[in-house]
């Protein structure tokens, strides 16, 4: 079913970066096996390298879902790098909260975590060995004598997800370590601001969008990063820039996005099949059949690409109490995680988007550890569009949507409201049209900020939509446990960046904590 299949004796060679992932500090398992000038002697070595890259946003390792990780002294099920930024990026709002003592999680989910928080040191871990993995690839690849089929597509794909990691870095930590293809391997990086490392991503995207082999939107392979997702990493760097740098950019923001609006996508609005919804068809096992609206995506593979995070995070950790497992095509739920009232009451009863389970479930969440208190989930299932479940009930088929072309029209929504020159209250219309709502003139920002959080929940941006709004820490809005509290309050507003973890700068002089977390 999937197209991007990697054969993981293959990607053994990605132990070359026993010598690359030095360049940022970052320990790979097994650091005396190959190095790169003997493991990258051949073009499908090559090749699985940069399998091994695309494995790294999907697993934990090479060898198996929990076993194995490929960074020692981290759990290979809590650390997956988007399982980690689930922690980051939704827990810590009012999206969900979840009654694990696994340690980090409750900090996590109460804004009170610190610079010792080893949930937080798991997904900056994840980051910058990425990173490193991707510059490994690009230094090698550009120095090889070996005639590589696809040398300038593959080194501008190894860029373009370089550049997505970085963007997960210049969001969540702002002031991060930085070294590309150039910088000497073994050499401590130094520090990047967060203005500078925007203008970096900036430059870089650009140069990918406009002069890379890197394939045109929509004209790749499935699961392979494209120009597609290049601009929307863009368009995001430009719609916060507020927040990054101090300056609006929402003129650019809009171009790209128009740019984006000229590509061939459109909202996927014609059921696949006559169980579930349209909008369902996007969470479901065989979601990679909704390439009309899916820009990329990171494939998992209920038999081939097992991971416990991903999308097997969401739908197992989502499901417990009364809810019926097998309906979501898994075999038991972790009781893990369920919604706030504050995000719940968002959803009106016609909105097709509300997928929550409210059987045998309170809507207040009096007892923080108690898997019934709060509403549950149930907008991932390991379910195929005719009713079938997936190739297996332990581990699921969804691929996770990195992007999806309703935040083009939400994003170009926002942009309007912003003053900028383009048609974003149509598309707005268009989303809430498909969730079977009425449409609104002309929308408010906090309409706007209101229709993200029920269009896109659980895909990894609502942090960062509050955060713009002025709404993450302040007591503009104050939803249950945020601030450790049952009715919630306002936190620091340093807490709007991340810490750098105390381990990195204990091995790395050049680094300097956030505000806020010197205490």
């Amino acid at each position: 079913m999937k197209s991007l299949k990697y054969i993981l004796s293959a990607i053994a060679v990605v132990s070359v970066l026993a010598s690359c992932v030095k360049d940022l500090n970052v320990v790979p398992i097994d650091p005396n096996k190959n190095t790169a000038d003997k493991a990258l002697n051949t073009p499908e070595a090559f090749e699985a390298f940069l399998a091994g890259i695309y494995t790294g946003y999907g697993t934990s390792g090479y060898y198996g879902p929990n076993g194995d990780p490929s960074i020692s002294g981290l759990d290979g099920g809590m650390s997956q790098y988007v399982r980690g930024l689930f922690h980051l990026c939704e827990l810590s709002t009012d999206v969900y909260v979840c009654g694990w003592n696994d340690e980090g999680v409750p900090d996590v989910c109460k804004m009170q975590w610190d610079q010792n928080t080893g949930l937080i040191y798991s997904i900056y871990s994840r980051m910058f060995f990425q990173i490193a993995q991707c510059n490994e690839f690009i230094r090698q690849a550009k120095a090889t004598s070996i005639s590589l089929p696809k040398k300038d597509e593959w080194i501008a794909e190894a860029r373009a997800l370089r550049a997505m990691s970085y963007y997960h870095a210049i969001d969540n930590f702002g002031n991060v370590p930085f070294a590309d293809e150039t910088s000497v391997v073994g050499q401590i990086p130094q520090r990047i601001t967060r203005a500078d490392l925007f203008n970096w991503l900036e430059t870089e995207l650009k140069d990918i969008i406009d002069n890379s082999a890197l394939a045109n939107a929509r004209a790749g392979e499935y699961g392979h990063i494209d120009k597609g997702a290049a601009k929307m990493l863009l368009a995001k760097l430009y719609l916060n820039a507020k927040v990054y740098i101090g300056t609006e950019k929402w003129a650019e923001c809009a171009n790209v996005v128009k740019d984006l609006m000229d590509d061939g996508y459109s909202l996927h609005t014609a059921a696949n099949g006559t169980i579930y919804s349209a909008y369902q068809d996007l969470f479901l096992a065989d979601n990679d059949e909704c390439t009309d609206e899916i820009i990329f995506a990171i494939e998992q593979d209920g038999t081939d690409t097992q991971s416990y995070g991903v999308t097997n995070y969401l739908v197992f950790a989502f499901t417990g109490g009364s809810m019926d497992a097998s309906a979501l095509g898994i075999s038991s739920g972790w009781s893990g995680c369920r919604t706030t009232p504050e995000f719940y009451g968002k959803f009106t009863a016609a909105d097709k988007r509300a997928l929550f389970w409210t059987d045998g479930q309170t809507l207040d969440v009096a007892d923080f550890g108690e898997f019934t208190n709060g509403y549950a989930f149930q907008k991932y299932r390991n379910k195929n569009a005719d009713g079938t479940s997936g190739k297996a009930d332990g581990f699921v088929d969804i691929d996770f949507p990195v992007f999806r072309y309703a935040d083009v029209l939400l994003m170009a929504a926002e942009c309007e409201a912003n003053g900028a020159a383009v048609d974003g209250y149509a598309g707005f219309n268009q989303v809430r049209a498909r969730a079977g709502l009425g449409a609104i003139a002309t929308p408010s920002k906090q309409e706007i900020l209101d229709e993200r959080a029920r269009e896109l929940y659980l895909e990894l941006w609502r942090r960062q939509d509050l955060i713009r709004a002025g709404q993450y820490t302040t007591d503009a809005y104050i939803w249950q446990w945020k601030g450790g509290v049952h009715d919630g309050q306002a936190v620091e507003d340093y807490k709007n960046l991340f810490p750098i973890p105390t381990s990195d700068l204990m091995v790395n002089p050049n680094l300097q904590q956030n505000e806020g977390y010197n205490k």
